[in-house]
C-alpha cells in the first residue's frame, strides 16, 4: 500500500467523532453525498504502530468486545490509520443489535464464544487519518472518501476480511428509496456535504429517521421522580396467545395532563397488567430510574411514534401521540411491529462480502 503524501502526525489518543443532526427531510440542493445509516455501534478504528484500537461513540474502548474486530485492524498492512464506520452483526439475512448488544458482557468467555459465533464487520464510511498518518479531517468529503476507497482495495480480503465499504449516493431520488424501506438494517438515510471536513465532536452531518407508529395497550404506568404523579406509560401488545406483552414506554406526557392522567389511572388500578412478558427494573434501553411500576386494567389505547423495535420492544423512549377512544385493546396485536422491508441490494453487500459492496449512484432497494 502505497504511503501517504501528506505530512505525518501524531494521531491522538482519543478522537471525537462526527455527528449527525436530525432533521425532517433529506436537503435536496446539490452539493450532497447520501448514505445508508446503519443500525449498529458507531466504531473509530485506529492503528498507530502497535496501537490497536476500537473506539466508541463515547470514548469508551470497544476492543475487548469484539476481538475479531481487533484481530482484522491488527491484520492490515498499514501500521498507521483512522477509519470511522458502524460495527454490524449480520445475522438471519438481517443486521442484529441484539447481538451486539450481548457482547457487553464482563465474562471474557462469553464473548470470545458469541466472536465465533456471530463475528462482527465494520461498515467503512469516513477516513480521518490516511494511510501512513496523514490527516484529512480539513479535506473534504470527496478526498477522505478517495482515500477510503484505496485503503478498502487494498486490504487483504482473506486476512482482513471483516470491513465492507458503504455504498453511497448523490441522487436524492436513490435515498429517498432507501429511506423508504429504512427498518431493521437501516436506522435512516445521512446527508453530508461533498465539499465538508471532518469535524470532530460537532453535528456537521444530516439524518433523517423513518419514524413508524403503533397503537398501544396502556398496561401500567411509574410514578414520576420525586412526585405522586404519573411519569411514563408503560405499553403492551397481544401476543398470538392472547397475552399482553410489555413493549416499551413513554415519558412524553404534557405537564398540564399530568395531574387528570394520574387520577384515570388511579381509578384503573387493581387490573392484571401484563399477562405475558411483563416489565422488570429499567431495561439496557431505557432510561427510566425506577423498576417498580403499577399495573393498571388494560382499556387504554394510545398512539406512538417510534423508530427501531429489538427483540419485541421499542429500543428508545416512543413519543405519545395521541389517544385512541374509539379502538378495542384486543385490537392492538404485535403484528404492528412486524418485519419491515429490507433493503435487499444494501443488505445483500453486508451479508455477502465477497459481492463489490461499494456501488454509488444507484446502489438500489
Amino acid at each position: 500500500m502505497a504511503a501517504s503524501k501528506r505530512r505525518s502526525v501524531a494521531i491522538p489518543g482519543h478522537i471525537e467523532t462526527m455527528e449527525a443532526r436530525l432533521v425532517a427531510e433529506l436537503p435536496r440542493d446539490e452539493g450532497w453525498q447520501y448514505e445508508p445509516k446503519w443500525d449498529g455501534f458507531r466504531c473509530l478504528a485506529i492503528r498507530d504502530g502497535s496501537r490497536v484500537e476500537l473506539q466508541a461513540r463515547s470514548g469508551k474502548s470497544l476492543s475487548r468486545y469484539f476481538p475479531e474486530m481487533l484481530a482484522a485492524v491488527s491484520a492490515v498492512a498499514a501500521k498507521r490509520f483512522v477509519v470511522d464506520g458502524e460495527l454490524v452483526i449480520p445475522q438471519d439475512e438481517t443486521l442484529s443489535f441484539q447481538a451486539l448488544q450481548m457482547r457487553l458482557h464482563p465474562a471474557a468467555s462469553r464473548i470470545a464464544r458469541l466472536a465465533e459465533a456471530t463475528p462482527a464487520t465494520l461498515v467503512l464510511f469516513d477516513m480521518p487519518f490516511d494511510v501512513g498518518g496523514g490527516d484529512l479531517m480539513r479535506q473534504p468529503l470527496c478526498e477522505r472518501r478517495g482515500a477510503l476507497e484505496r485503503f478498502f482495495a487494498s486490504l487483504n480480503r482473506t486476512r482482513a476480511g471483516r470491513f465492507v465499504l458503504t455504498p453511497y449516493t448523490r441522487s436524492v431520488r436513490e435515498a429517498e428509496k432507501w429511506l423508504a424501506r429504512a427498518g431493521g438494517a437501516l436506522d435512516g438515510v445521512v446527508a453530508k456535504r461533498v465539499d465538508g471536513p471532518y469535524v470532530p465532536g460537532e453535528r456537521a452531518m444530516l439524518k433523517v429517521k423513518r419514524l413508524r407508529t403503533a397503537d398501544c395497550v396502556v398496561g401500567g404506568y411509574r410514578l414520576g421522580s420525586g412526585t405522586r404523579e404519573v411519569g411514563s406509560l408503560l405499553l403492551g401488545l397481544f401476543n398470538r396467545e392472547g397475552l399482553l406483552d410489555h413493549v416499551g414506554f413513554t415519558a412524553a406526557i404534557p405537564a398540564r395532563e399530568r395531574k387528570a392522567l394520574t387520577q384515570r389511572l388511579r381509578g384503573l388500578a387493581g387490573g392484571p397488567g401484563f399477562t405475558g412478558n411483563a416489565p422488570g427494573g429499567p431495561s439496557r434501553w431505557s432510561n427510566e430510574r425506577s423498576g417498580e411500576w403499577c399495573p393498571v386494567k388494560p382499556s387504554l389505547v394510545v398512539v406512538v411514534c417510534y423508530d427501531q423495535v429489538t427483540a419485541g420492544r421499542f429500543r428508545h423512549g416512543t413519543r405519545l401521540l395521541r389517544w385512541r377512544p374509539d379502538k378495542a385493546p384486543r385490537q392492538c396485536t404485535d403484528e404492528q411491529l412486524g418485519r419491515e422491508a429490507r433493503p435487499s441490494r444494501l443488505i445483500s453487500a453486508l451479508l455477502r462480502p465477497e459481492a463489490d459492496p461499494a456501488h454509488r449512484d444507484g446502489g438500489g432497494a
